[in-house]
């Protein structure tokens, strides 16, 4: 086999590979010779049908193999023997047809290119000069009380308003409805016996607000637009009508906080709810404060590891960014004019980003592969039935699904990588934990959504896709 270079530009590589006639008629040969021994002809006692014969017969077939065969395992030599690491598949280019066929009938060598993409080498920085400040927020008093406030709300119980009583924001109307776009019914537009909490936000804009000054037995016509994020795409934004018929106006009475509230929603006292309330509180403020610490990480990895990103692993991120961009904009009716920027500047700002995420996705690989950094079977066990409990009456669907797509199954193993990867470089840096209040612990936050900047795919998330280099 013969192996020349024909290009090295950048993380472009590509080589002429040549491969004798004769390989590949050794190659058909054993693999005719194990074929007699278990293929019937007739006229041929089992074991005795001589090897040209097969040829004859199966010859082009075993050729296919052959070539397959051969440029997958030249393929592999050649990117071992120059310790090349792949960011995707190699491009295998075979010869013109003519050539091709001469190949099949064993009258030619084989010559083909494979074009390859590189991960560029890695050189790792100094862990140990990380400095990182640990932001840590505690539940306050008041936000335990506030926190209950919610609970009790939330759990009051509710009392029919009785005849003739009209419903008002805050009441539960148990309505049924039948919705139609341009007179038609649609699929999820009617239901029976539906319970709505009038001013919860949980039904399509402008349905709840429609209830108001319904009474038990009333029916009433409202028009509502549908949402342009509304889940069937062909109603999308468009004008439906909703005949409602109300059944019965519910009105939520008092609640006192004490032990016998805390009892009817199965703790023994008021102090063991507000110790439920508070842990609660506290995980959630740690999960950000955990946020805010990953991003100052990565940030300074970031720029401790500037090299050239393989451009295909970022093009491909980037599409996936920015359909993600393109839909929420559709979703919520908004343009780019809207965000203050143009589409060009949006998309120089997210190929920006996705060069970031395949770069920094890359440099955690690098740092798990060198630190043996691996994730068990048992954790994506754990981390697929935390997702099956997501989809309550679909368990084993969920379940199905996940074992018959690989890829699937692997995204839920990129986050736990990472997060390990993450818990070793935060070991090895110096850590300073400043105390602050939930308002700063989430100011940051809040003006990140308030902005439309929300740049998770940016920090959050490095690129561990299938995508992922291989060696």
């Amino acid at each position: 086999m013969q192996v020349t270079e024909i290009r090295a530009e950048g993380l472009q590589r590509e080589f002429r590979v040549v491969m004798p006639a004769s390989d590949l008629e050794a190659r058909v040969d054993a693999q005719l010779n194990q074929l007699k021994d278990r293929v019937q002809l007739k006229g041929f006692r089992p074991g005795k049908v001589p090897v040209e014969h097969l040829k004859r017969v199966y010859g082009r077939g075993a050729m296919l193999e052959a070539i397959e065969a051969a440029v997958n395992e030249a393929t592999a030599q050649l990117v071992t023997e120059r310790g090349l690491k792949l960011a995707t598949d190699p491009k295998i280019t075979l010869a013109d047809q003519s050539e091709v066929e001469g190949v099949l009938k064993g009258k030619g060598d084989l010559s083909y290119t494979v074009a390859l993409e590189v991960v560029p080498p890695i050189q790792l920085g100094d862990f140990k000069t990380l400095k990182l400040e640990k932001l840590v927020a505690e539940a306050s008093d008041a936000e335990i009380d506030e926190a209950l406030q919610k609970v009790a709300r939330d759990n009051r119980p509710y009392a029919d308003k009785g005849a003739g009583a009209k419903a008002e924001s805050g009441d539960r109307i148990t309505v049924s409805y039948a919705g139609k776009v341009d007179g038609e019914a649609f699929e999820g537009g009617s239901a029976e016996d539906v319970v709505v909490q009038i001013g919860s936000g949980t039904f399509i804009p402008g349905f709840e607000e429609q209830l108001i000054g319904m009474s038990a037995g009333e029916s009433r016509t409202i028009k509502i637009t549908l949402p342009e994020d509304y889940g069937n795409e062909k109603l999308a934004g468009r004008p439906a009508v909703f005949e409602i018929s109300a059944k019965s106006i519910e009105t939520p009475g008092e609640v006192t906080i004490n032990d016998d509230f805390a009892k009817s929603l199965g703790l023994e006292s008021l102090d063991a709810l507000k110790k439920a309330v508070k842990d609660r509180l506290d995980r959630q403020h740690a999960a950000v404060s955990r946020q805010r610490l990953k991003r100052q990480l990565l940030d300074q990895i970031d720029a401790m590891h500037q090299f050239e990103a393989p451009p295909t692993l970022v093009q491909r991120e980037f599409q996936s960014v920015w359909d993600t961009v393109l839909a929420d904009l559709k979703a919520h009716g908004r343009t780019f004019a809207d965000e203050n920027t143009t589409e060009a500047a949006a998309q120089a700002e997210y190929l920006d980003i996705a060069s970031r995420r395949v770069r920094l996705g890359l440099v955690l690989a690098e740092i798990g592969d060198r630190n043996n950094i691996k994730v068990t079977d048992e954790e994506v066990s754990k981390a697929l039935m935390e997702r099956v409990r997501e989809f309550p009456g679909q368990e084993q669907q969920v379940w199905q699904y996940y074992r018959d797509h690989p890829e699937a199954l692997a995204s839920l193993r990129a986050p736990i990588f990472e997060e390990k990867v993450v818990d070793f470089l935060v070991e090895l840096g110096q850590v300073n934990e400043k105390k602050v209040s939930r308002e700063e612990l989430y100011r940051d936050e809040a003006h990140e959504h308030a902005h439309g900047h929300d740049h998770s795919h940016d920090h959050d998330h490095a690129h561990h896709g299938p995508e992922s280099p291989k060696a």
